[in-house]
């Protein structure tokens, strides 16, 4: 187990590049399971996610080169079948929920997938149900094996279909789209999610071959075509990165640019920032954030107290609602943090009460932060990360901390943070790695 050595007080100056999106690699890195061609795709964040999704996907006999530090070549012409009912198999797909994303793609196109309950986060029950009903639709069996806790899928032909989600799941989406391209007739996905990862699977699917319109909405129609070829791909920048380096330069009062940050596929997260007084310009495709002794909290037009709450794109993505609750602390005035997807997102909240933040957790949605402004002195905490984004919150909270603090599993903010110490490093933090 690593930690994080963490000597607070110290400002933040400079220029910080985003990494590539951990959750949309997850879902093309998946996608190339769907063609015997060479696919290529750019901007691959190296973080432990990604990364045991390229080494199972490997296993499974999808040749992997390495052309630079961020790119990649997939070929996925041999996949290994017998491979799947492996004990090593289960043990690397168990550990990582996005190698859920899978099954979408083998059952396409081998008409089989097995799969265990997916790991990732204790942030709460994250129900596949979307995933399994709408490929169900499309004409696939499930059994689950309660002894071995793993679902084994079959599909001897898929048929399109329309299906109305019973929630506007990313993953549940992806997972279903890259089913429905292969399968023979139309598949209408009404209630699909839209988030730009989303938008990005579709419009590299097209390359490939796809045919998906409606792409950006929430009723996506797919014409099933009989195979795909390979494609180039880029993938955007990591706007949960970029929310993440907006919350740090406010709470240390640092003036830093973020650059190329896609500014047009951030939606409502600059305005959100702003909704907690924190200033912020965009520069042609970059962001600025200047110095600020102190940011305070907008409240409604009738004058009750704000509420920042998470929502289905274009709505607040849930994965930043940490880091606003965090940087709320500093603030001048008061905010009802609404976390409505996930019920154990917020109880990292009590490190921050220990380390001198006032916030009172009302149940496991809602959290009230009462900002003191000049007046918040956090003090330093030896603490664990329970999960990647309070991880991160918790590191931006010892960032602007007196003293010095330390941080436990770091291996969660590794999940989704590449080398985040050493580039935090070179803008003026004092990040010590201990291993």
């Amino acid at each position: 187990m690593s930690s994080f050595k963490i000597e607070g007080g110290h400002k933040l100056s400079g220029t910080i590049i985003p990494q590539g999106a951990k959750n949309e690699a997850l879902q093309v890195i998946c996608a190339v399971l769907l063609t015997d061609k060479p696919v290529t795709i750019n901007n691959i964040p190296n973080i432990l996610d990604v990364m045991n999704l390229i080494k199972l996907l490997e296993k499974m006999g999808v040749k992997v080169e390495k052309l630079s530090d961020s790119t990649f070549r997939f070929n996925a012409a041999d996949i290994d079948l017998d491979y799947m009912r492996t004990e090593d198999f289960y043990k690397r797909s168990s550990s990582l929920r996005g190698s859920v994303m899978i099954v979408g793609p083998m059952v396409a196109r081998f008409g089989k997938a097995v799969t265990p309950k997916p790991g990732g986060d204790k942030i709460g029950r994250r129900r596949l149900d979307t995933h399994f009903v709408g490929i169900q639709k499309l004409g696939a069996d499930f059994n689950f094996d309660p002894d071995k806790k793993l679902y084994e899928i079959e599909a001897k032909k898929l048929t399109g279909s329309y299906m109305l989600l019973d929630e506007a799941s990313v993953t549940g989406t992806a997972n279903i789209l890259m089913t429905a391209v292969l399968a023979e007739g139309t598949t209408t996905i009404y209630n699909a999610a839209c988030e730009p990862y989303l938008q990005q699977l579709s419009k590299m699917l097209n390359r490939m071959g796809a045919k998906i319109s409606g792409i950006g909405s929430n009723l996506l129609t797919v014409e099933g075509v009989k195979s795909l070829n390979g494609c180039e791909h880029s993938l955007l920048p990591d706007m949960i990165e970029v929310g993440s380096f907006i919350g740090m330069a406010a709470m240390t009062g640092s003036e830093i640019t973020i650059k190329n940050v896609a500014y047009d596929e951030l939606g409502i997260i600059p305005e959100s920032f702003r909704r907690l007084g924190i200033q912020l310009e965009q520069r042609g495709d970059d962001i600025f954030i200047p110095e600020q002794k102190s940011y305070t909290i907008d409240s409604f037009i009738d004058g009750s107290i704000m509420t920042i709450a998470d929502a289905p794109w274009p709505g607040l993505t849930p994965d930043l609602l940490s880091v606003f609750l965090v940087v709320a602390t500093k603030a001048k005035g008061s905010v009802l943090i609404h976390q409505k997807m996930f019920e154990s997102r917020l109880f990292f909240v009590d490190i921050l009460i220990d380390m001198g933040a006032q916030i009172i957790l009302c149940d496991p949605h809602r959290a009230t932060v009462i900002g003191l402004g000049d007046s918040l002195y956090l003090r330093a905490a030896k603490m664990s990360s329970p999960d990647i984004r309070a991880g991160i919150a918790l590191l931006i909270a010892a960032m602007a901390a007196n003293g010095t603090s330390v941080i436990d599993n770091i291996e969660q903010i590794d999940r989704g943070y590449q080398d985040i110490d050493k580039r935090l490093n070179a803008l003026g933090a004092r990040i010590e790695r201990i291993n």
